[in-house]
């Protein structure tokens, strides 16, 4: 047999080196010396780093040493006898690699490797793996010497150092990236940036932007003292922001308006001073953004959000602040300031018949006339719609208050020309005084709305100071107010019905209803006397109504052909709910259209006409009549009858009560019958209170009558039923 330990021998040397030390050899005797097998057997199998084994030539493990035992948990008794593929996995089996690597090591008399082999407990290492064919002194096969030694330590620091590499050089590669990156921000942003340093004062970085700015015909700024390289006026504003007194850490912020190659320009700045413990140099770093364009933006939205974009003039929230401000003034001092509240008058008309363009260009050139009657120490604010306030500082007396007012009233009285068109309007002035009205704004407003609200019901184009009866008037208003929508909600609200009587005056056609608001502590309340309150809080549209569906209930109930005549407000037109409200009252209650007859004044044609006779129109559509009433004490025109079929005119009262005395009055009731009989349109007399005043009426042709000769308005189940009651 060929000697194997002589093989092992010749090839150790291929093998790493055992760790000296790392094997123990008992004694041996003198004799082993001269037996070079035995030794050699003796060495391999103390070796325990190593796997040492012989493999026959079809891979069947022929012995086993320490190493192989230590290393793949096999022990000589367990693996002898076996083929080594069971260091393979079992997909490394599948494709046969054992049998590759014994032919490779047939073929080229060795096969060397590095790969995972298994373990007798399943787990894996990583092997550096030798096999050598092994062959006779003929060169026949024999067997294969195979050496393993787990390197998996080896392995993984190996790996660490290649990943730790790749970090290294995936680190570097970023960190040039960004610092590529931070050279194209620096060179692009639009802020301007400066680098200097701190001792020399030369610049060490200047970017696009601050050279196109700052610098002398937009030269390089690097390496160059700022003396050098900018006007003087940018250069002393630079020794200011990066000087020798900045400390390290401050942050020095200026907002500036300087002189720079593309005009003034206001810059916000930060300076600081980077001091690095490590570097012996310091940097003095300025930013700067070109900030002219935001506040301009700034101060047109400020001045936006404080003036009236129509006028220009400041509106309701700087002049509160002005008068505010006026006021605190003022304290301590024996002069008045005055609040003054203006409204104007038939604005809305010329609004609704020329356009809102033409009522912006009123308003206007309005606005000029009033500032050029003031004060540069007096604010002139548009409110909104045609609402206007002053506030009056240091004067001396109330009166002049007084004069500043009417002069105001003078300004606006001569026509504008605007458009080709000629226009008037007027001004109504509610003025307050402070100290002795009230020291605060609110109230002081509040008080100067009042007086203006009394300068508006005694007759407009006019003004009128606060006084405290004012006050108490206006108490007395929210109070009604507050019990109106009270009445409302419990039903207090009434309607009485006075009959309507046909000709000769012997069979009743139909009653007028008229509100009463029967109040739990003031008793009945007449319409004159909180239908102007209803009509200023928008209150009229609901009053409205529910008289309008109580009076269809009502009559629905009658069992009769009787008419019912409810009066509809001027105000009730600019809801564009009206005619709706009309057809539901007439759904609901099951009335039919022709009994009812709906009262309106001369005032709906003038205001808003167009839009007012189309709303008349379309209730005339639902089959109802339509009245006019009290007509002759207006604007009365028989254009009036032309635009409009109307069902019935009402002749007022007053006409009545004075034609036995008044051949004018005589002569308008006269008129007003020739013409409806012409027309064909029935006509109503009002206030009929004797037999006298109804054969003259019958005389001159009145085909309706109406007063207390007839009967007095009462609740619906006590009306009059007949004349004859």
């Amino acid at each position: 047999m060929y000697n194997h330990a002589a093989a092992i021998k010749a090839q150790c040397h291929h093998a790493e080196a055992p760790r000296p030390g790392a094997t123990r050899f008992p004694e041996v005797h003198m004799q082993l010396i001269d037996d070079p097998d035995a030794m050699y057997r003796l060495l391999i199998q103390g070796v325990v780093d190593y796997a040492i084994y012989m493999l026959s030539p079809e891979g069947i493990v022929a012995n086993w040493n320490l190493g192989a035992e230590r290393a793949k948990g096999y022990t000589s008794a367990e693996i002898v006898g076996k083929h080594f593929s069971v260091f393979y996995s079992q997909e490394e089996r599948d494709r046969d690699q054992p049998g590759q690597n014994l032919e490779t090591a047939r073929q080229t008399g060795r096969f060397e490797a590095q790969g995972w082999r298994m373990k007798k407990d399943g787990g894996s290492f990583w092997a550096h793996v030798v096999i050598d064919a092994v062959r006779d002194p003929q060169g026949n096969l024999i067997g294969f010497a195979k050496i393993t030694r787990d390197i998996s330590e080896r392995r993984e620091n190996e790996l660490q150092v290649l990943e730790a590499k790749v970090l290294a050089e995936q680190y570097s590669a970023e960190m040039a990236s960004l610092s590529r990156f931070l050279d194209s921000v620096i060179a692009n942003i639009p802020a301007s940036v400066i680098v200097k340093d701190a001792q020399t004062h030369r610049v060490l970085l200047a970017n696009q932007q601050a050279e196109a700015l700052l610098s002398v015909g937009g030269v390089n700024m690097v390496g160059k003292m700022l003396s050098e390289c900018l006007p003087h006026e940018v250069a002393v504003y630079m020794d200011q922001q990066m000087g020798d007194d900045l400390r390290a850490g401050d942050i020095r912020t200026a907002e500036t308006l300087i002189s720079t190659n593309r005009g003034p320009k206001t810059l916000r700045s930060r300076t600081v001073l980077n001091r690095d413990p490590g570097n012996t140099t310091d940097y003095v770093l300025y930013v700067a953004e070109d900030v002219t364009v935001e506040l301009a933006a700034t101060a047109r939205i400020h001045h936006m959000a404080h003036h009236d974009a129509l006028t220009g003039l400041p509106n309701r929230v700087l002049f509160h602040d002005r008068l505010k401000t006026t006021l605190a003034q003022a304290q301590g001092s024996e002069k008045l300031t005055a609040a003054l509240c203006l409204d104007l008058d038939d604005f809305k008309n010329i609004n609704d018949a020329l356009g809102h363009g033409f009522g912006d260009k009123l308003l206007r050139a309005l606005s000029n006339r009033l500032r050029s009657e003031l004060r540069d120490r007096d604010t002139l604010a548009r409110l909104g719609g045609d609402e206007f306030a002053v506030v009056l500082p240091e004067l001396d007396t109330a009166e002049a208050a007084e004069v500043t007012a009417q002069r105001l009233i003078q300004a606006v009285r001569p026509p504008f020309l605007i458009e080709g068109h000629s226009c008037s309007v007027g001004v109504s002035i509610g003025i307050a005084l402070s100290p002795q009205d009230h020291d605060t704004p609110e109230q002081l407003m509040g008080y100067a709305d009042m007086a203006l609200y009394e300068a508006k019901r005694n007759g407009r184009n006019r003004f009128e100071r606060f006084r405290a009866q004012l006050d108490e008037a206006a108490r007395y208003r929210r109070s009604m107010e507050t019990d109106l929508r009270t009445a409302l909600h419990f039903g207090h609200l009434q309607l009485h019905y006075q009959p309507i009587v046909s000709q000769n005056g012997e069979q009743i056609s139909g009653y007028e209803a008229l509100l009463r608001w029967m109040h739990p502590t003031k008793g009945a309340i007449m319409p004159m006397d909180f239908i102007p309150m209803a009509e200023e809080t928008g209150l009229i549209h609901e009053v409205g109504n529910r008289a309008l569906n109580l009076a269809c209930q009502e009559a629905a109930n009658w069992g009769t052909e009787q008419t019912v005549a409810v009066n509809l407000s001027p105000v009730q037109f600019s809801n564009p709910g009206l005619v709706d409200a009309v057809a539901l009252a007439l759904a609901d209650s099951g009335l039919a259209p022709a009994r009812l007859e709906l009262e309106i004044t001369e005032s709906v044609l003038l205001e808003n006409s167009d839009e007012n006779v189309n709303t008349l129109r379309a209730l005339k559509a639902l089959g109802v009549a339509i009245s006019l009433d009290d007509f002759g004490t207006g604007y009365s025109s028989l254009g009036y009858l032309r635009s409009f079929p109307f069902d019935r005119i009402k002749i007022d009262m007053s006409f009545v009560r004075e034609m036995a005395n008044s051949k004018e009055a005589l002569a308008i009731v006269r008129a007003i019958t020739g013409m409806s009989n012409s027309l064909m349109i029935k006509t109503t007399a009002e206030g009929v209170e004797t037999v006298e005043q109804m054969q003259q009426l019958i005389s001159e042709g009145c085909s309706h009558f109406q007063g207390y000769y007839f009967g007095r308005p009462m609740p619906a189940a006590e009306r009059l039923e007949s004349v004859n009651e």
